[in-house]
């Protein structure tokens, strides 16, 4: 299997929106129109409730975990790289739905564990215990992603590895910066708090 092979399948394997489709099938509405127009988790369990949230969560983050997997399978580490770039980046900008997805912090959970397991693992605790302190799921998502390139550096991994958290890393910032402009206001709603 090509690369190019790798990146089509990851890609459209992140393009599977969970919570755009319990929200039709469910509650008949589109999430991406309602609270934070998000297709992800957090939103989620903001408009529909914590039993659809989990379930979003659990099938995103398997889409990051099984396109590593596939990548594994068909080239080792580097197409397993490329896999999980591939995969966050579909789950973020989704043909199938116009390219308006989620942020794609659960696919990135998924397929950093999938790559790095103890250390995507730390960098995953370190997020909840923020999340916990805080109460702010972006904070934590952001300071968890962005501290994982310094483990991977630390623990001598290869450089591509340590390369790919860098992207994964600024990818999830970027899809947080309206986040980070309500989180230096002081006006970023807390985990918890439903949406108007």
């Amino acid at each position: 299997m090509s690369w190019i092979s790798i990146v089509l399948i990851s890609y459209l394997l992140g393009n599977i929106s969970p919570s755009y489709f319990i929200g039709k099938k469910f509650k008949n509405l589109d999430i991406r129109e309602h609270g934070s127009g998000n297709a992800g988790t957090t939103n989620t369990l903001r408009v529909l409730g914590a039993k659809y949230a989990l379930v979003v969560f659990v099938v995103d983050f398997l889409k990051g975990l099984i396109a590593t997997q596939i990548g594994y399978k068909a080239g080792g580490l580097e197409f397993a790289l490329v896999a999980a770039v591939a995969v966050v980046f579909g789950h973020v900008f989704p043909v199938l739905l116009k390219f308006k997805g989620g942020k794609g912090v659960a696919t990135s959970v998924g397929a950093l564990l999938g790559l790095f397991h103890i250390y995507g693992l730390i960098a995953l605790l370190l997020a909840i215990a923020l999340i916990m302190k805080t109460r702010y799921v972006s904070l934590g998502s952001i300071v968890g992603m962005s501290t994982l390139p310094f483990i991977l550096y630390s623990a001598r991994q290869p450089r591509e590895s340590i390369i790919t958290s860098i992207v994964l890393a600024g990818f999830i910032i970027f899809t947080h910066r309206e986040n980070i402009k309500r989180l230096i206001n002081k006006t970023e709603r807390k985990l918890g708090e439903k949406t108007k």
